[in-house]
């Protein structure tokens, strides 16, 4: 069965090395086929912390990676570097590709970059980057699994969230489910769950699923909610993946498998 894993929010700098390599155990254990970060891979943009993120990342040797910057990705306190470099320390670890793609025979996973540099957290996408994706998801395989990828959520649980919405969104989220998108795989407020947007969105007209993930592997974590990664698997010969969160158990010192949920998908048929 074909694995994605979603490592989000790790904010290096603030890491915890317990956890860091319960991580990579978890992650050498469930050789994944794609590895997503989505986003706040450092906490301060610095050299240093990128390149702990990548030696990271360079252990545990993904099959294929897709990795988006976050609004801490961009340097804060360094103006110059904010204001005409925002992404080179994140492009000198991870490439110049700020959107990347990766098309795997299980997998269509689509990157989009909601950070800006004059927005200090929130994050916004443009009508540009919707339509840029949805060509892209019209062109997927029936076999494909069609992700994408942002930063901020395009739909919170919370109300004291919802000023944390990508914005445009909701918009997005609708032309996206009419390209065909299955998942839409977000961070930003270290609080992982799976919401239906098909149902909480009125503009979106076919199964289409939020799933968010907790922080992986920093101490910053939000009250009640320990350090977490998500896992997707393929559901070979039904509409329907699984969904699981793995949790990080102090007293283990692993990451221990805390809640799965199957989501039925729509027909692998033409996008409406």
């Amino acid at each position: 069965m074909s694995v994605l894993l979603q490592v989000s929010d790790p904010h290096f700098g603030t890491e915890q090395p317990p956890v860091l390599a319960a991580l990579e155990r978890l992650a050498r254990e469930l050789a994944p086929e794609l590895l997503v970060l989505s986003g706040d891979i450092t906490q301060r943009a610095t050299r240093a912390q990128f390149a702990a993120a990548r030696a990271f990342v360079d252990r545990l040797a993904p099959r294929a990676l897709l990795a988006i910057p976050g609004n801490h990705d961009i340097p804060l306190f360094q103006l110059a570097a904010r204001a005409f470099a925002p992404y080179g320390r994140y492009s000198e670890a991870f490439g110049d590709e700020l959107e990347p793609v990766v098309d795997l025979p299980d997998w269509l996973a689509i990157g989009v970059k909601t950070t800006r540099r004059w927005r200090h957290e929130d994050g916004e996408v443009s009508r540009a980057q919707v339509e840029r994706v949805a060509r892209r998801l019209a062109a997927a395989t029936p076999s494909q699994l069609r992700v994408v990828v942002t930063h901020q959520p395009v739909a919170v649980t919370r109300r004291e969230d919802i000023g944390n919405r990508l914005h445009g969104g909701e918009a997005a989220a609708a032309r996206w489910a009419q390209a065909g998108a299955d998942l839409v795989l977000g961070g930003h407020i270290h609080l992982p769950f799976v919401l239906p947007l098909h149902e909480c969105l009125v503009d979106v007209p076919r199964p289409m699923w939020a799933v968010q993930a907790g922080t992986a592997v920093s101490w910053r974590v939000r009250a009640g909610h320990p350090n977490s990664v998500n896992v997707v698997r393929r559901d070979d010969g039904a509409h329907a993946c699984m969904v699981e969160r793995w949790d990080y158990a102090a007293e283990r010192q692993a990451f221990v498998l805390a809640d799965a949920v199957r989501l039925s998908l729509a027909s692998a048929a033409a996008p409406l």
